[in-house]
């Protein structure tokens, strides 16, 4: 408990944390009012489209944030006072994991219920509401996919160490390299069924189709999707622990 304490607090003493919570919400709400208030009023809109600012621009500033936490540290040469105080390394690091994921599972929370009630509001007739189970994954299922994908890049941040490499290589990622995955002649679909954020996306809006991106392709069911992300986030944790252990601070 006093490592997840100190970890709090060293990531809250840093402004990027608060503009980077303030710009995922900023995105979730934004992007939900944008849309109500652009669509013609007799074109109900879908619970899912709500959600596109989150799911598809907020997960990347998270990572911005959870990268951050880490790099940051290895910048200012904090972290050979960290690993001072904690000699075998990864209990801090797993201590800091946590914090960055939970802190991540508020932030996704916040915005997609904030963006669903916004819609509400301003479509009182399109009967937005979390009325299946699906809706509620579309919806509750943010932060989880939040603290998830903010585990990814705090392994990342861990394994690279520099701030602008960590952040570049995960957007790049992110935001092109699993659609281009796609291009591959033959193998590209099934490389992509796999792919963590694509599986991801399976639990969150289903294979159902809606307004907003297409829906996943991933063979998975949404549960097993939402397992097989952590399980990778995990892998890549493991991994960079055990550098982390090996090389000089």
């Amino acid at each position: 408990m006093n490592l997840l304490a100190v970890e709090r607090i060293k990531l809250f003493s840093t402004r990027s944390p608060w503009w980077c919570a303030l710009i995922t919400v900023a995105l979730s709400v934004g992007f939900a009012a944008i849309l109500a208030g652009a669509t013609p009023t007799d074109e109900p809109i879908a619970l899912s489209a709500t959600q596109f600012g989150g799911s598809q621009f907020g997960i990347a500033v998270v990572m911005v944030l959870a990268a951050l936490a880490v790099t940051t540290e290895y910048r200012f040469n904090t972290i050979r006072t960290t690993f001072q105080a904690v000699p075998h390394r990864s209990p801090a690091l797993v201590a800091k994991a946590v914090v960055v994921a939970l802190v991540a599972l508020v932030i996704g929370e916040i915005g997609a219920f904030g963006a669903l009630g916004l819609a509400m509001l301003m479509r009182p007739d399109d009967h937005l509401g979390l009325h299946t189970t699906q809706d509620w994954l579309n919806v509750a299922g943010l932060g989880p996919v939040f603290a998830i994908s903010a585990v990814l890049a705090v392994a990342l941040g861990i394994l690279i160490r520099h701030s602008a490499g960590a952040i570049a290589l995960l957007l790049i990622y992110y935001l092109a390299v699993e659609e281009l995955v796609q291009l591959i002649p033959k193998v590209g679909h099934h490389i992509h069924e796999w792919l963590p954020f694509n599986v991801a996306n399976k639990f969150l809006r289903g294979s159902v189709v809606v307004d907003g991106p297409a829906p996943s392709d991933s063979p998975l069911s949404p549960g097993w999707a939402l397992a097989y992300f952590a399980g990778i986030a995990i892998v890549f944790l493991l991994v960079a622990l055990g550098v982390a252990k090996k090389r000089d601070a």
